[in-house]
């Protein structure tokens, strides 16, 4: 990606049901932050009410795999089995073209990815819920996915967990209005 110069890249990573995605909305909405939301590609399919161009660009797992051969992302990964999810660069251009800082909700490999290849530009930052059991408790009170896929993303998580030192900022969320206001501070101080 040639223009390097933009914007900031605020990455949060964390693993599922640790509260980043309610974090990051938060954050798009304090609009003195400047921020917009890098839609990330993946080849699984939509959940609930999930639309196409604002949660994620869901595309098949051919063109998916057509998009790497072209190595039109600057990062992906097979997240599941057949389940990849990546960021398009032309998502990163669009986001700096209209003067915006981009804010990322993704994994952690990809998160750790954007940080090594921009490492001046990007604040990464790592959610920990306070527990595997309380983060647990989360997925099962959303009820979207089955038993077997909590089962699956808990193994993930305990994995994903390990990788926590290696992000500029570890923010626990045990109390989401506190949460919050740290993530919020955090992204005030870096992107000023």
């Amino acid at each position: 990606m040639p223009n390097k110069k933009e914007g900031k890249l605020i990455v949060f990573s964390a693993p599922s049901g640790s509260g980043k995605t309610t974090i990051v909305h938060h954050l798009l909405k304090q609009l003195e932050l400047n921020l917009d939301f890098s839609i990330s590609a993946t080849s699984r399919d939509k959940r609930g009410t999930e639309v196409h161009g604002e949660d994620y660009y869901f595309i098949s797992l051919k063109d998916f795999q057509e998009h790497i051969n072209k190595k039109d992302f600057i990062e992906w990964e097979e997240v599941y089995t057949n389940n990849f999810y990546g960021t398009l660069k032309k998502e990163v251009e669009r986001i700096w073209s209209l003067g915006k800082h981009v804010i990322f909700d993704i994994d952690v490999i990809g998160g750790l990815s954007i940080k090594s290849q921009f490492p001046k530009q990007t604040l990464a930052i790592f959610v920990k819920p306070p527990s595997i059991e309380e983060m647990e408790r989360r997925l099962r009170n959303r009820q979207t996915e089955s038993e077997e896929k909590i089962k699956e993303r808990v193994a993930k998580a305990e994995k994903e967990l390990k990788y926590a030192d290696d992000f500029d900022v570890i923010l626990i969320n045990n109390d989401l209005e506190t949460a919050k206001k740290d993530a919020y501070k955090l992204v005030e101080n870096f992107i000023k």
